[in-house]
């Protein structure tokens, strides 16, 4: 993948000064029951992966989902993350080969496709974790994630991405799970300045959770960005695409030049 030359600026479409994506993990009921509703009211698409096991009961919704303009992404079939984690011990991270972790993006992709009408364009990590196996057979999936997608998704990183360096295959995401408006705006203000791609990662919609975004934030946050002309506001894959097409076209200036 080619990369802007450090000393140039990246241009944003139609004058922005930074892209931010709103992404929400695994097809929790909540995203369902009240998170689609405010992104729709506000006119804002976001990024939405999921776990096929966790969501076929509600596949004709989410396929709803995906006809109205928002993004679906693979989150493979069983969500492995490392055995540290105590709800993940009886599938972790660590007895998977590069070879299982392939069959099962492919499974999750087709699954997903079948159930929902889309074939899932972008990935993102289980618990962020991009390394699988143990010790000398420890590898990472990241190229595995090149192969197969348009980009990856990571978590737990809080800062935007680089649009002239990021590695695609391995983009920061930045949980919002929690965080009040104002933290979170900071974090945009921060993207602005850096002229960066922000990825927000939320999981539940609702109140008083760790690992959920209060609806009056989610709101909140959906009513600043659409009001902030210096901010474009798209799915993961809409934005990686700019990226890369971005990128490719000033390596090919470099070239000429």
């Amino acid at each position: 993948m080619p990369t802007v030359p450090p000393s140039s600026s990246f241009a944003w479409p139609h004058g922005k000064q930074c892209a931010v994506s709103l992404s929400f993990d695994d097809g929790r009921p909540t995203q369902l029951d009240r998170g689609v509703a405010i992104l729709d009211a506000h006119g804002v698409p976001a990024t939405f992966y999921l776990t096929p096991p966790w969501m076929d009961q509600r596949a004709s919704e989410w396929r709803d989902v995906a006809q109205s303009g928002h993004e679906i992404g693979n989150h493979t079939m069983t969500h492995p993350c490392t055995g540290n984690l105590e709800f993940t011990r009886e599938n972790p991270i660590e007895d998977y080969t590069l070879e299982r972790m392939d069959a099962e993006l492919a499974r999750a992709n087709a699954v997903i496709a079948e159930l929902v009408g889309v074939t899932p364009t972008t990935f993102a990590y289980p618990c962020g974790g991009t390394f699988l196996g143990r010790g000398e057979q420890a590898a990472s999936y990241v190229p595995l994630v090149a192969k197969r997608f348009l980009a990856g998704r990571g978590y737990w990183e809080p800062y935007p991405n680089a649009p002239g360096l990021c590695d695609l295959a391995h983009l920061l995401g930045c949980s919002f799970d929690a965080l009040t408006f104002d933290q979170t705006k900071k974090l945009i203000e921060r993207t602005i300045n850096e002229a960066g791609w922000l990825i927000l990662v939320g999981h539940n919609i609702c109140a008083n959770d760790w690992q959920g975004v209060d609806p009056e934030v989610l709101s909140r946050i959906c009513q600043y960005l659409g009001g902030n002309d210096a901010v474009w506001v798209d799915t993961i894959a809409a934005v990686a695409q700019y990226v890369r097409d971005a990128r490719t076209d000033a390596s090919r200036a470099v070239t000429r030049a």
